[in-house]
């Protein structure tokens, strides 16, 4: 086997058509050995003799697409000290863009001896029960493939799973099920164009493992937030072969997505890895350069620094961890023509020492780059640590995971007291979190489910969650469902029980479609789906997981298309900026305005009455500033929104002032026909005239079109 000193940069393995380049980091090591693996499993060892600022490199002549790799790091075995180095242990290439096999937890897995200390060495080899790394080939035909390039302002999130939107769905090809290519496919695509939505959010698709504590328990790491590879496709979802196949077919992927318009963004998990904590399996990172690559708690540098709950975290404060996650990002955007991440847990990623710094390095960097700054960047704004919850802290190129707008949706609409000030700030962008830096109301990512939690629909049917499938004895998971409103306490009567619930879905749907911000909806609640409770279905690979396409509630789904299209029609719902509170030029007519339900502005009392849980807005149509396509200025329709979130039915007088002089009711939610601006022909109401609406129930009112 021919083999040459190669480069030090970049990291990875890159080949060139004759051969391949193989680099790798470690500042500690004493050796790093590079491992090939033919088809019968059989290993050759090549050491790395040349290292260039502690990247450790060569070039092997012969080696192609589809060969399989690993590394063999030597050094200090000092746990104490940081160093967890075991040459017994084969290594995935941090860097490897495809990586095959899946775990097998034998006891070799891990570099102590399990069943004591952590600092007694297993010598055992590790190469028969772990993943390889795979050389991939850098070639793929994109054609003319384009970004869509959606606006923030126009955007509507979809958070799907990549295995559980297709598994069960009857016009896809049962061997493409649960794949990348799956969502390529023409009944994929036909339903995310009909349904309106502008850009998919992945959950995790980077390589992760199913961790060995679930696997004790006969079950799997569904969603994947376990990742060991920041720039490998997960194998899992291949429908090919896994040594390099999982790469072409989420490149195939993004680019059919693309051709339909729309966007792929994904769920990225750069705060820890899937090697846990101190006795927690070496499969990467922690058998390279275990001191580089994690956060070590400074009174024991056996132990590690954990603001995410799962073991470890990953060093921010070291150049390279930096550069890998830098350069991670940069691949998935050159490379996989991916736009925009989410970050799980961001604040993790903005911790120097031990406060969440705003300011850090990691965003820095993000700040100048112009690869990464210029693609969708959102966070999951909080960790588990001191001070983690930083909603509305992040830089201004960001968008967030609003927290609070969940929080408060749920709990207006299961009548709780003293959220009237809340809920409207939290409808009208949350200008209170964003405005202060400059961000627009898009900074607001706004969401009343996700993937963590209730679906829409076990949100308005349960009352405590229904774990026990996870075996932990219903321990896990958010003990009690906030959302839970008593709406169904009144009625016994089962088809007034499953109305009210089918209601309160509604309510929802309308409250998150109409608000200012971005809408984020997760997949399948626009068809009814439920985990039959369990608000904590991460380890749930079956049925409690997987989108039943056979049981959608059609009627569900046309509400929800009807009102992401409606969102899309009227640039009133989706703001460039926030809402000013003043006249509009031109107008007679504020921007904005709330009311009692008497029809009165409302006042610093009405705000701070607890037990009020009825009000109305007027969004002013004339104040918008989008342009048409030959920058003409786009003039909205007005709307007036009313929202009961009592159970007792409610009167609404609209209020008089410089409004139409008269108004059509568009659509209410005690109503399960979706609303249909084409097809109307509904009561029109004056100012002065009275509306009556039911218990936990809104309308929405727009401004009657002359005939």
């Amino acid at each position: 086997m021919e083999t040459w000193p190669g480069r030090s940069a970049p990291l990875g393995a890159f080949y060139d058509g004759a051969g391949t380049n193989f680099s790798v980091f470690s500042e500690a090591a004493d050796a790093v050995e590079l491992c090939l693996f033919d088809d019968d499993g059989h290993e050759t060892r090549v050491e790395l003799t040349d290292v260039t600022a502690f990247a450790h490199h060569g070039y092997v002549r012969g080696v192609h697409p589809g060969q399989r790799y690993g590394y063999r790091a030597h050094g200090p075995w000092a746990p104490a000290e940081g160093h967890r180095f075991n040459p017994a242990k084969l290594l995935i290439d941090p860097y490897a863009t495809a990586i095959d096999g899946e775990v097998r937890w034998d006891d070799a897995v891990f570099g102590h001896r399990l069943g004591g200390p952590d600092d007694v060495i297993d010598t055992r080899d590790s190469a028969p029960f772990v993943l390889r790394s795979v050389v991939t080939s850098p070639w793929f035909d994109w054609g003319d493939d384009q970004r869509p390039s959606v606006p923030m302002d126009e955007t509507v999130v979809y958070e799907l799973h990549v295995k559980g939107f297709s598994q069960l769905h009857p016009d896809i090809d049962p061997h493409l099920r649960g794949t990348y290519m799956a969502l390529a496919e023409p009944a994929a695509i036909d339903h995310l164009v009909s349904l309106g939505v502008t850009t998919v959010e992945l959950m995790p698709v980077h390589q992760f493992i199913h961790d060995h504590r679930l696997f004790t328990r006969g079950l799997r790491n569904y969603w994947g937030y376990n990742s060991i590879g920041f720039l490998a496709p997960h194998n899992g979802y291949a429908a090919g072969s896994q040594r390099g196949d999982q790469v072409l077919e989420l490149k195939a992927m993004v680019k059919a997505l693309h051709a339909a318009g729309i966007e792929v963004i994904l769920d990225v998990v750069y705060n820890h890895t899937a090697e846990s904590d101190r006795f927690g399996p070496t499969l990467s990172m922690r058998g390279l350069d275990n001191a580089a690559y994690y956060r070590l708690d400074p009174a024991d540098r056996a132990r590690y620094v954990d603001y995410t709950g799962t073991g470890n975290t990953m060093n921010m404060q070291h150049p390279h961890v930096l550069q890998l996650i830098m350069d991670s990002l940069r691949y998935w955007i050159t490379e996989m023509h991916v736009d925009g991440f989410r970050f799980d847990l961001a604040a993790t990623l903005a911790r120097e020492l031990h406060d969440v710094d705003r300011l850090s390095a990691f965003f820095d960097i993000i700040q100048q780059d112009p690869t990464i700054s210029r693609v969708k960047l959102i966070a999951e704004p909080w960790d588990l640590g001191e001070g983690g919850y930083q909603v509305g802290n992040f830089p201004p190129l960001w968008s967030e995971w609003n927290g609070r707008y969940r929080d408060t949706a749920r709990d207006y609409w299961r009548g709780h007291e003293a959220t009237l000030a809340e809920f409207a700030s939290r409808f009208t962008g949350s200008a209170d979190l964003y405005e202060r830096d400059g961000r627009r109301p898009h900074a607001s990512i706004n969401f009343v489910t996700s993937h963590d939690g209730f679906t829409l629909t076990d949100l308005v049917s349960y009352e405590e969650k229904r774990n026990q499938a996870n075996g932990e004895e219903n321990r896990d998971g958010e003990s009690h469902n906030r959302s839970w409103n008593g709406g169904v306490e009144g009625p016994t009567d089962d088809t007034e029980i499953s109305a009210m619930r089918d209601r309160q879905r509604r309510n929802f749907m309308v409250t998150l479609m109409l608000s200012q911000g971005v809408p984020m909806l997760l997949a399948g609640d626009e068809m009814g789906r439920t985990q039959r409770g369990n608000n904590n279905a991460y380890c749930q690979d079956d049925e409690i997981s997987w989108i039943d396409w056979g049981g959608k509630d059609e009627e569900m789904l046309d509400y929800t298309r009807a009102l992401i299209a409606l969102r899309a029609r009227h640039p009133v719902f989706r703001r460039g900026g926030h809402f000013a509170g003043v006249t509009v030029p031109g107008t007679d007519a504020p921007d904005v305005a709330w009311f009692t339900p008497s029809g009165m502005h409302m006042t610093e009392h009405d705000w701070s009455q607890g037990f009020a849980r009825s009000l109305t807005v007027f969004l002013n149509g004339e104040g918008i500033t989008d342009r048409g396509p030959r920058g003409e200025r786009i003039v909205d329709d007005s709307f007036f929104v009313l929202f009961n979130a009592d159970r007792e039915p409610a009167r609404f007088t609209l209020p008089l002032g410089p409004w139409a002089p008269s108004w059509e009711v568009l659509f209410d939610t005690t109503d399960p026909l979706p609303p249909d601006e084409h097809d109307y022909s509904g009561l029109t109401f004056t100012p002065g005239s009275n509306i009556h609406l039911g218990g936990r129930s809104m309308a929405v009112l727009r401004e009657a079109r002359p005939l």
